[in-house]
């Protein structure tokens, strides 16, 4: 593992001296162009050959599983295991859209219970297989796994909330944002995997790479729009935290409701700043001020939907669910205008 250490160190040291020559303007030889292929292949065979080796689990499968080896070192064995999680996470996406919309048609406790219960182990099991696949070469980093550790606290929360008013309020919104999250993860699973698929048969991506939550910098091509159900997304989440701070001063509110509501606004605001951040970056690697330019307009927006919503007891249901609409349609141009210009500029530089 050392040498290996070692070689990634003297791979970077020569990309960053790449770098800093395009940042003094020379132009790029047949040389350079050689040295930054065969650093891509020696990267991508170095992760090979990790892979290939035995890993210490994580301190999350020792405290689950103990001292046991989960590194498999079969290269085939390794791809069906990785099926088998994809697959999992299309089923029990699927499940969980129907029973959340029996739910929203149906009043029955247990009937609710099972699809709570069914979002405890869904995450609890998640978070398991991610960390046996991150110990076999999967490349699942950040916010996006703790963001699954949050979720199993949330689902635990909900199984243990009591059926009183404030329940009944919220269920409702709830169930449709179960349903709507699992459309949406079908639409990431479905066109991900396509995407990921010809990425590694072109060597931009590991083989262990698997479909994820939010949007990532290989998504840009043929997946930016995603962005605006992404968001749409993130939006139903943060209105759900003010929903239930609301809740919270209700009479018969217990502690569950508090809980659920800083746990919803700390996974709303962390996936929203997570996407931030890619989309920025890929936008200034081509027109610099688009990034600042996009954070501007999303914020603006932002601000205006919070204040729609503060003020939802003053307007009636039909005014507010308008004013929304026309809140998320101006987003989803204001990306479609920074896409176009972004592909314009491409087009440009081809073309020089």
């Amino acid at each position: 593992m050392k040498e290996l250490d070692h070689q990634k160190y003297r791979l970077s040291i020569i990309t960053g001296a790449l770098k800093r020559l395009e940042k003094q303007g020379a132009a790029k030889d047949e040389r350079v162009l050689g040295l930054e292929k065969e650093i891509m292949k020696r990267k991508a065979m170095l992760h090979e050959i990790k892979a290939t080796l035995p890993k210490q689990n994580s301190l999350y499968l020792r405290i689950i599983l103990g001292n046991v080896n989960v590194s498999i070192l079969n290269k085939n064995d390794k791809f069906k295991y990785k099926d088998e999680y994809e697959k999992f996470k299309l089923i029990l996406s699927a499940i969980a859209f129907v029973l959340a919309v029996a739910n929203l048609y149906i009043d029955f406790r247990p009937l609710q219970l099972i699809l709570i219960f069914l979002l405890v182990w869904y995450y609890c099991t998640l978070t398991i297989r991610e960390s046996i696949l991150k110990v076999n070469g999967s490349r699942i980093k950040g916010w996006w796994r703790l963001h699954h550790f949050i979720s199993t606290v949330v689902a635990g929360i909900l199984l243990i909330w009591p059926q009183n008013q404030p329940w009944e309020e919220f269920r409702h919104t709830f169930m449709w944002f179960i349903a709507y999250i699992s459309v949406v993860q079908y639409m990431q699973f479905r066109y991900q995997s396509g995407v990921l698929y010809r990425l590694k048969a072109l060597g931009a991506r590991h083989n262990m790479d698997i479909t994820i939550e939010g949007f990532h910098s290989w998504m840009w091509r043929g997946l930016s729009y995603l962005l605006p159900f992404l968001f749409g997304g993130y939006t139903f989440q943060l209105y759900i935290a003010f929903r239930l701070y609301l809740l919270s001063h209700h009479p018969e509110a217990t502690w569950q409701v508090a809980a659920l509501s800083m746990s919803f606004l700390l996974i709303g605001i962390g996936n929203t700043v997570t996407t931030l951040m890619v989309i920025p970056q890929k936008l200034s690697e081509q027109i610099p001020y688009l990034g600042a330019l996009f954070f501007t307009l999303f914020f603006c927006n932002m601000f205006t939907l919070l204040q729609t919503v503060h003020k939802k007891r003053e307007q009636g249901g039909l005014k507010l669910r308008y004013k929304l609409r026309a809140i998320a349609y101006r987003l989803s141009n204001e990306i479609a205008v920074l896409d176009q210009k972004w592909r314009q500029n491409k087009a440009e530089t081809k073309s020089e």
